[in-house]
């Protein structure tokens, strides 16, 4: 099959530091050319592909910093390259949320859309409801529910190389944050729940400038305990090491998460997770085998305790059953050969089923 990626522009393909989106694009698109698939990816030129690489800026606009001053431009460019060439690909497959919806509804060519933010936001609402005819993907099926009656044809959960994090059996030493510092991810939360227990907990986190005002008045302080380390942002390569290595990644959030990677990146090292059960966590953790999902801070802390009655090995086997990036490509692939056919969606525990 003949497929076109379109990536988001912010971050490379794969990203050099922190970007979810972009590191997805990457994990599906070289797993489609792995399993023979012809992919073309749009992106920006410093990303690195086993797929033919369109790139469209020189590098990721993020990296550019203040010399980039209207990051649309170069978006809505690749659009115009994207609809002059879209006729090439037997499906053409966006990441880049809703800014393509205009061109796509004017070209007679199979496109899908997959969705990886939040969707809990009004104003967004009367844009999908003006194209209700595109084709959307979910990353769960919590994340659609501020908007079931938009055109889903599937959920798919992301996937991981296999070999990307190797897995580590043996019982961390500390608790483990790793993301962004914003009011929903509640790093507060972490930090409260390793006092309580005595824990060390380190941070792995970058604050972005939208959050800095947050970051200085509310987490800054709390950095200061003997038991809290500010690791600050960390690469890919050096998440294995620090998922590994820790007793747990505390995932105690406050929003509806549409699917969280860092979940699956942890269990893929073994590691177990506490998380809040909001958004997408239910699909993602199973209670009491890969982690523990909790209501509370006290509850949290309660759950430190019984880490010991999870078996990581047992979490390293969940996550190659069901958060592979091989079963995400194939996930896809029957989404993108089901709208060229005109069938109906399933949703993502449907696909594995019709996998099975």
């Amino acid at each position: 099959m003949k497929v076109a990626q379109i990536a988001p522009l912010y971050e490379s393909v794969p990203p050099k530091l922190y970007g979810g989106t972009e590191r997805v694009v990457s994990y599906l698109t070289d797993g489609l050319v792995r399993q023979g698939h012809d992919v073309t990816l749009y992106a920006s030129g410093d990303s690195v592909t086993l797929a033919e690489l369109r790139p469209i800026c020189e590098k990721a606009l993020r990296l550019q910093g203040s010399n980039v001053v209207d990051p649309l431009a170069d978006h809505i460019r690749m659009l115009e390259i994207v609809a002059q060439e879209g006729t090439e690909f037997d499906i053409v497959h966006f990441h880049i949320d809703y800014l393509h919806f205009p061109v796509t509804r004017r070209q007679n060519v199979p496109s899908v859309t997959t969705l990886h933010g939040r969707l809990d936001i009004p104003e967004i609402h009367a844009l999908f409801r003006e194209f209700p005819e595109m084709n959307l993907v979910s990353i769960s099926d919590a994340q659609r529910q501020p908007m079931k009656w938009a055109n889903w044809v599937g959920t798919v959960h992301h996937g991981l190389p296999e070999h990307l994090y190797p897995p580590t059996y043996n019982k961390g030493k500390y608790l483990a944050f790793l993301g962004r510092i914003s009011p929903e991810k509640r790093v507060d939360r972490a930090i409260e729940v390793a006092k309580q227990v005595g824990l060390p907990l380190k941070i792995a986190a970058k604050v972005d400038a939208v959050d800095k005002d947050y970051f200085e008045a509310e987490i800054q302080g709390l950095l200061d305990h003997p038991l809290v380390e500010y690791v600050g942002e960390i690469s890919e390569h050096e998440k294995a090491e620090f998922l590994g290595n820790a007793l747990a990644l505390m995932f105690l959030i406050d929003w509806q998460e549409p699917f969280g990677l860092v979940l699956a990146e942890s269990m893929a090292c073994g590691t177990p997770v506490i998380a809040y059960g909001m958004g997408s966590v239910p699909e993602v953790i199973d209670d009491g085998t890969t982690g523990y999902i909790v209501d509370s801070v006290e509850a949290a802390a309660k759950a430190v305790g019984r880490l010991d009655a999870l078996d990581r090995r047992t979490i390293r086997q969940v996550f190659e059953r069901r958060f592979s990036v091989r079963r995400m490509c194939q996930d896809y692939i029957d989404i993108y050969q089901r709208i060229r056919n005109g069938e109906p969606y399933l949703t993502a525990d449907e696909l594995r089923s019709s996998a099975a």
